[in-house]
């Protein structure tokens, strides 16, 4: 079931700002070589979590089912507990669901991005003075 929480739709392109420099913090776990955690991932968990189905997220993200996939696979192999619990497909279809580890990683992340970029604000608003608008 799609979690109501979440907003139902991404912004088309949320990079877009009209011509204002902004600061974009993309922070990332990494486990070795691998981004274990990171924003498309979280962009990611969320659609499941709207849309309730891997397929459904990915064709919001426009990516593939099999990228979806493996993405899926591979944060809930990283983490301790899963992210995600999927159902096989049948006559009912199948679906995904956000675990209490999906909704508690995605809230972290976000939390993380939120306080790093408020401890930050007035370095980010000099640097971002000096950027000239297009």
């Amino acid at each position: 079931m799609p979690d109501a929480s979440l907003p139902a739709k991404l912004p088309a392109h949320p990079e877009k700002t009209g011509g204002t420099p902004v600061m974009k913090l993309r922070m990332r776990v990494m486990a070795g070589d691998a981004i274990a955690i990171g924003p498309g991932k979280i962009a990611l968990l969320e659609a499941i979590g709207r849309h309730g189905s891997i397929a459904a997220a990915a064709k919001c993200l426009g990516m593939s089912y099999r990228r979806a996939w493996l993405l899926v696979d591979g944060v809930n192999q990283v983490l301790n507990a899963p992210a995600v619990a999927t159902a096989m497909g049948g006559a009912g279809g199948g679906g995904a669901t956000l675990t209490d580890t999906g909704r508690a990683v995605i809230a972290l992340y976000r939390r993380i991005e939120h306080r790093a970029a408020k401890a930050c604000q007035s370095d980010i608003d000099q640097l971002l003075a000096m950027v000239q608008h297009p």
